[in-house]
């Protein structure tokens, strides 16, 4: 009650006097008091930091769903995603049955460098057992990750071999990857699936449109199903690869930043050939900076569903403490003119809500559930055609959710983490025999065969609680199949192997490469 109280004075306090606090000082002035007040008069004694970073939060909650407040000790961890670096021992793990279980190694990392390897499982950490005593995920961060030059000790368990394999892991900068597939998705369509605009997402980028392009890539299919957003100047170098020279990007504006407009060069490396842009949902930001802009010049074809709708930009600012806050500063706004931010004036959580609501009104599997103002209507700027603002980006062509596969039993072993675990266990009993059988992930792909596959995995589920059920198991068995399959292909050949495997069976996937061969492009400007 007390905290409740003091913030919601504190919010009083900021909310009357905000918008006028480079003109009014009084309202700076008003703040310290009440904190000089309380910290002197109050019947218990406060903690004034706290105070203020539970006031900090509420304001910037009652101010839009975006601006947010980072603790000083939280800074370095949040921002590692979009500087696209750590400093560790370079693996990705999973505790499996009580035991950190090497996922991969990152490649260029310093276990990868050690011949550290997939299916490892690490049994000791500096002369402490982790194995079979509760290791969380966090404590496998907090002891092996750490300053660069620094060391950690590793005993190993590898399949084959009696005895642990002892390893001293000097620490380094660990990449953390933007693109997490690149490869031919048929002669001449090459594929690209990006999660995040990083740091270092343009140099991945570019070197995987080099290597396409030498694999005979003439038309492109860019995945930005997923990806949340990152750096604002990212999404702008991603957009300049397609479009042409003095070509508006993105324009941003607000109330203390003058209207800001980015415009295309010349250096563009796709500038031609088809184009297709995949969206959905859970894309956002600077995705749908980069499928606006793509849609708003006609420049290609935006596949899936009606993306998130965040078109509010941030810019992170250092208090005193070491602490930040990531305040929205601006709206960005098409090329067209749209902005494809959603309202969100009943609050952060009913604006949150609204994303699971889309699959309750139908919109996930019906296009016709949306309904947009005649307002949010504009026109293309080569060829005229309507596209839409104010929540989010609509694509061209619509794909439903696939929601005929699905069922409880599925839901349970994902969100259980038994399909990965199993396919962890699998790999580590047979990896040896799959990597002299299938050579590529061609090979793997196509000639892939384990009739009891199905039969050992529902027995795993059983152990791990998840009763059989026929019917349900029926209903998803090419869902569970096929990513049982593409994370098998994952840990022999890495990530590009489990979106080859699994996009053979996406609807949106499938839909992209009919559509190069439709008379869609007829109308657009791909030369």
């Amino acid at each position: 009650m007390r905290k409740i109280l003091f913030t919601g004075l504190l919010i009083l306090a900021f909310t009357t006097n905000a918008l006028h606090a480079q003109k009014d000082a009084e309202a700076e002035k008003k703040i310290q008091s009440f904190l000089r007040y309380v910290e002197l008069a109050y019947v218990d004694s406060v903690n004034a930091n706290e105070l203020v970073e539970t006031a900090i939060r509420s304001v910037l909650e009652d101010l839009d769903p975006h601006s947010v407040y980072i603790p000083k000790k939280d800074v370095k961890r949040a921002n590692e995603p979009l500087v696209g670096k750590f400093e560790g021992v370079g693996i990705q793990f999973n505790i499996l049955k009580d035991t950190i279980v090497v996922v991969s190694p990152i490649p260029g990392g310093p276990s990868e460098k050690l011949g550290i390897k997939s299916g490892d499982k690490i049994i000791k950490i500096n002369d402490s057992t982790v194995a079979g005593v509760g290791f969380t995920n966090q404590d496998v961060i907090d002891n092996l990750r750490g300053p660069k030059g620094s060391e950690v000790d590793v005993a190993i368990k590898r399949r084959g071999e009696k005895k642990l394999l002892d390893f001293t892991i000097k620490r380094d900068k660990i990449p953390i990857y933007s693109v997490d597939a690149s490869y031919m998705a048929e002669p001449g369509v090459g594929y690209i699936k990006l999660n995040r605009f990083a740091a270092t997402s343009m140099d991945e980028i570019n070197e995987a449109m080099d290597s396409l392009k030498d694999a005979g890539m003439e038309n492109m299919i860019l995945d930005l199903r997923g990806n949340s957003g990152g750096y604002l100047n990212v999404a702008i170098e991603l957009a300049d690869q397609f479009l042409k020279d003095d070509q508006l990007i993105v324009y941003t504006e607000g109330r203390a930043f003058k209207r800001a407009e980015q415009y295309a060069t010349k250096k563009g490396k796709f500038e031609k050939g088809k184009l297709i842009v995949l969206i959905d949902e859970g894309s956002a930001s600077a995705s749908e900076i980069v499928s606006g802009a793509v849609q708003d010049w006609d420049r290609g074809i935006v596949i899936g569903r009606r993306s998130f709708g965040k078109g509010l930009v941030q810019k992170e600012f250092k208090l005193s403490d070491g602490s930040a806050l990531r305040l929205t500063i601006s709206r960005y706004h098409t090329p067209s003119g749209r902005c494809i931010q959603r309202p969100y004036e009943d609050g952060k959580k009913a604006y949150y809500q609204s994303i699971y609501d889309r699959l309750d009104n139908g919109e996930l599997v019906n296009p016709d559930s949306i309904h947009l103002p005649d307002s949010l209507h504009y026109e293309t700027l080569k060829k005229g055609r309507t596209v839409y603002g104010g929540g989010g980006i609509m694509p061209d062509i619509f794909v439903p959710a696939d929601t005929s596969r699905g069922s409880d039993y599925y839901g349970k072993v994902i969100r259980k983490g038994i399909i990965n675990d199993f396919s962890l266990d699998y790999l580590d009993q047979n990896r040896k025999k799959l990597e002299r059988k299938y050579s590529s992930v061609d090979e793997f792909i196509n000639n892939f065969e384990d009739k009891n596959l199905m039969d050992k995995f529902i027995a795993y589920a059983e152990d791990e609680g998840v009763e059989k059920d026929e019917d349900e198991i029926e209903k998803s068995k090419s869902l569970l199949s096929n990513s049982l399959k593409g994370l098998i292909a994952r840990g022999l050949y890495g990530s590009s192997a489990y979106y080859q495997l699994t996009n053979k069976s996406d609807d949106a996937f499938n839909k992209a490469l009919e559509t190069f061969k439709s008379d869609w492009f007829d109308q657009l400007e791909t030369e």
